[in-house]
């Protein structure tokens, strides 16, 4: 299973390459980064820039799923509002590219993630992002946003393998 995560942004979209060679195997990054735009780009460009980049990731890395972060939005005082609208756009840009390329897409909100990666739904982004560098095996400091991908694409790969080994103990005509 190959999956193509991404932290999405209209500024800096995280993205990720996870692969697992079988259900429970141990995953392993095989590439990850940052795609990084000027503010001073319009918004129409970044957003057109980002859909070339998903295309071109697509292409490269041929991904059985992509897995997206869906935006956080808050509450009450904490609403973040701009920055979930923004989120969405540059995740609406990821959602067109893979449904273009007929690649299947997950969406994860952050507190899925923290639990798939960390165990506990409130853990910090410190705590998550050591975790899933840690789990990784990665020996340099990845940038903030490959590692939001890095963490998606565990959620992504933790939530297939349980999905697959609950499918593998269904025997064929058994009703459930």
């Amino acid at each position: 299973m190959r999956v193509l995560a991404i932290d999405p942004g209209t500024l800096r979209m995280g993205y990720a390459v996870l692969d697992a060679d079988s259900v429970g195997g141990s995953p392993e990054a095989d590439d990850y980064g940052v795609v990084a735009l000027p503010a001073s780009m319009s918004l129409e460009q970044r957003l057109y820039q980002l859909h070339t980049h998903v295309l071109n990731m697509i292409h490269v890395f041929h991904p059985d799923a992509i897995a997206v972060e869906d935006p956080f939005v808050g509450r009450g005082e904490r609403a973040f509002a701009k920055s979930a609208l923004a989120i969405g756009q540059a995740q609406a840009v990821v959602l067109i590219g893979a449904a273009s390329q007929s690649v299947p897409v997950r969406r994860y909100p952050p507190a899925a993630v923290k639990m798939a990666v960390a165990d506990y739904g409130k853990a910090t982004k410190q705590q998550v992002q050591q975790i899933a560098v840690s789990t990784l095996a990665i020996t340099d400091e990845p940038p903030e946003d490959a590692t939001d991908a890095l963490a998606v694409g565990l959620c992504h790969l933790r939530h297939v393998t349980e999905n697959d080994l609950i499918a593998r103990e269904i025997k064929p005509g058994e009703v459930f």
